[in-house]
């Protein structure tokens, strides 16, 4: 899909909300350029840029939310097999394979396109999660098991330890239904 940008839209299931994603794919990058409105923790509207590899690895991740209580910023960035958080070092994120931004089900398709194919197959992995109402960054860790070639169940690990929820995703593994929280929408 190189050329023109996709628009892909999600609605929240849970409560009130809506995102808005602008896919761009190249050889050389993936760029992901997304708002976010919703209506929980006293309404915001929360606005990032993904920067990714051609084999969907993210590089970076810039986050601006606007709230009751003003506008806060966050970047994230791989460098090496580290991050950075608004430009400093995080040892405690070393080795984490991808961010998790909690308000998209966008960043489920990285860890997803690397899922082995065969249904019972497995993969688990630690993640920067982005608490996406906090602002906050910290290490987690994830399960996506293989329920077959359009379905991945997520098990959390860590942050949010025992929450499961099914996906079924499309042929790029981008999210149409994530049992409990969102769903893709078309335009009319």
């Amino acid at each position: 899909m190189q050329g023109d940008p996709e628009i892909l839209f999600w609605r929240r299931t849970d409560v009130t909300g809506l995102e808005r994603l602008k896919l761009s794919i190249s050889a050389d990058a993936v760029v992901a350029e997304s708002t976010v409105i919703c209506v929980e923790d006293g309404g915001f509207r929360l606005d990032h840029k993904w920067r990714l590899t051609p084999d969907w690895r993210a590089q970076s991740l810039d986050v601006e939310r606007w709230g009751p209580t003003g506008r806060t910023h966050l970047n994230l960035e791989r460098t090496g097999s580290g991050w950075c958080v608004n430009g400093q070092r995080r040892t405690d994120l070393d080795g984490a394979e991808e961010p998790d931004l909690s308000v998209t089900p966008f960043c489920n398709t990285f860890p997803i396109r690397r899922t082995p194919a065969g249904a019972g197959e497995s993969r688990t992995l630690d993640t920067c999660f982005v608490d996406g109402a906090a602002m906050t960054v910290q290490r987690s860790r994830q399960r996506y098991d293989r329920l077959g070639p359009d379905r991945v169940r997520y098990v959390d690990l860590g942050v949010s330890a025992g929450f499961e929820a099914d996906l079924e995703v499309d042929d790029r593994g981008l999210v149409l239904r994530y049992q409990h929280l969102f769903e893709r929408v078309a335009p009319c």
